[in-house]
C-alpha cells in the first residue's frame, strides 16, 4: 500500500491476513505479574546466533505494529469498503470489540527491554549479562564463528550474526530520531560479525543515515563482494541472492537516501569518496525515472508515466521532465 497506493487491496485481501496475524501475536504474549507488562517468551529474533530468548525487542516491536496496523485497516475498510469489511468480518468470525480491546491493551502495555544507563533498547532480556567483548578483539583465525566455535559457545556469546535491533530501526526509522539510531548503531555494530548475507546492507543504510559515509561504503563493499571474496567461507554452497538485492539497497537507500513515506518519494543522496557518481532506474506508482548523482548535482529524469511529487534534501518538487538539484555536501 505504501509503495503502490492500492488501498482496494486491503479490503479484498489484506484485512483478512492482518486479522490472522494480529490474532497470532495476541496469543503469543502473556502478562507478567512481576513486570505488570505483556511479555513474549521463547522466541528467536533476526539474530540467528540467538534462539529461545525472552523479550526480543525486534519481535515485540513488530508484533505490536502488526496489531496497531490491523486496527487501523479495520477502521479504513469499514469506512471505505463496507461490503468487503462485512464479508471479512463474517468469514473470520471476528468479534471486533472483544478482540481489538485485547490488542489495544497489549499494545499499550508491552515490555520492551531497555538499559537506562546507555539509553538503548536491549536486543533481548539479559543481553547485558553477556561478556561485552567487541568483534575487533577476536582473533581473525576464529572467524567466521560458525566454522570455529561450538553452537553452545555461540549462543552464550554477545556476537550478533546480522542486524536485529538495528533491523527494527531500519523498518521503523520514522519512530526514532537520528541520534537515537546512531546511539544504537554505535552500541550494537561492534558486536556484529556480519556472518549473514542480510547484515551488511542494513548496516550500510543506517551508517549512511547517521552520517558515517566511509563506514557505509565499507559495508556496501562487503555486501557487494560477499561471494566474490567468500567472506563467510560458504560461497561453495551457492550465491547469496539476498546480498545481491542488498547491494542495490545499499546504493539506492544508503547512498541515494531513498525513502517512501505516505505515498511520497524522498531523496538525500551523497557520492562515496572513491566514486565519481552513480545512477539507478526505478518505477514508483507508474512513473519511470532515472536518478543520476555526481559530485555537482542530482539529476532525476522522468522516462514515462505521470508527473510525480518528490522531495530532495528536504525541498519539495514536482518531477515533470527533468529535475536538476545541486548536491549537498
Amino acid at each position: 500500500v505504501n509503495y503502490t497506493g492500492d488501498r482496494d487491496y486491503l479490503g479484498q485481501y489484506g484485512l483478512e491476513v492482518l486479522i490472522g496475524i494480529a490474532r497470532f501475536w495476541a496469543q503469543r504474549f502473556n502478562f507478567s505479574g512481576e513486570k505488570k507488562k505483556f511479555v513474549m517468551l521463547g522466541v528467536t529474533g533476526p539474530n540467528e546466533y540467538e534462539n529461545n530468548v525472552n523479550n526480543n525487542w525486534y519481535t515485540i516491536y513488530i508484533a505490536r505494529w502488526c496489531m496497531l496496523y490491523a486496527m487501523e485497516v479495520l477502521d479504513q475498510t469499514e469506512k471505505n469498503q463496507p461490503s468487503e469489511y462485512r464479508r471479512v468480518i463474517a468469514k473470520t468470525d471476528f468479534d471486533r470489540k472483544t478482540e481489538t480491546e485485547r490488542w489495544k491493551n497489549i499494545c499499550d502495555n508491552v515490555y520492551l527491554p531497555y538499559d537506562p544507563k546507555r539509553d538503548i533498547y536491549l536486543q533481548q532480556e539479559g543481553f547485558l549479562d553477556k561478556e561485552l567483548i567487541p568483534v575487533s578483539e577476536l582473533p581473525v583465525s576464529e572467524l567466521p564463528l560458525v566454522d570455529h566455535w561450538s553452537w553452545d559457545r555461540i549462543l552464550r556469546s554477545v556476537y550478533i550474526k546480522q542486524a536485529d535491533v538495528l533491523q527494527g530501526m531500519y523498518f521503523f526509522e520514522r519512530d526514532f530520531d537520528t541520534e537515537t539510531i546512531r546511539r544504537h548503531f554505535d552500541f550494537y555494530e561492534p558486536f556484529t560479525v556480519h556472518e549473514s548475507s542480510l547484515s551488511a546492507c542494513i548496516h550500510a543504510i543506517i551508517a549512511a543515515k547517521t552520517g558515517k559515509k566511509e563506514l557505509a561504503y565499507r559495508f556496501y563493499l562487503r555486501t557487494a563482494r560477499l561471494d566474490l571474496d567468500d567472506y563467510n567461507n560458504d560461497s561453495k554452497d551457492g550465491c547469496h541472492i539476498t546480498s545481491m538485492a542488498g547491494t542495490w539497497l545499499a546504493v539506492v537507500q544508503g547512498f541515494g537516501g531513498l525513502r517512501v513515506s505516505k505515498g511520497h518519494l524522498f531523496f538525500h543522496p551523497f557520492v562515496p569518496e572513491k566514486w565519481d557518481g552513480y545512477s539507478f532506474h526505478m518505477v514508483f506508482r507508474d512513473t519511470r525515472m532515472k536518478v543520476e548523482v555526481n559530485r555537482q548535482k542530482v539529476l532525476i529524469t522522468r522516462l514515462g508515466g505521470p508527473e510525480c511529487r518528490l522531495t530532495v534534501y528536504g525541498k519539495n518538487y514536482v518531477l515533470k521532465e527533468k529535475l536538476d538539484v545541486e548536491i549537498q555536501k
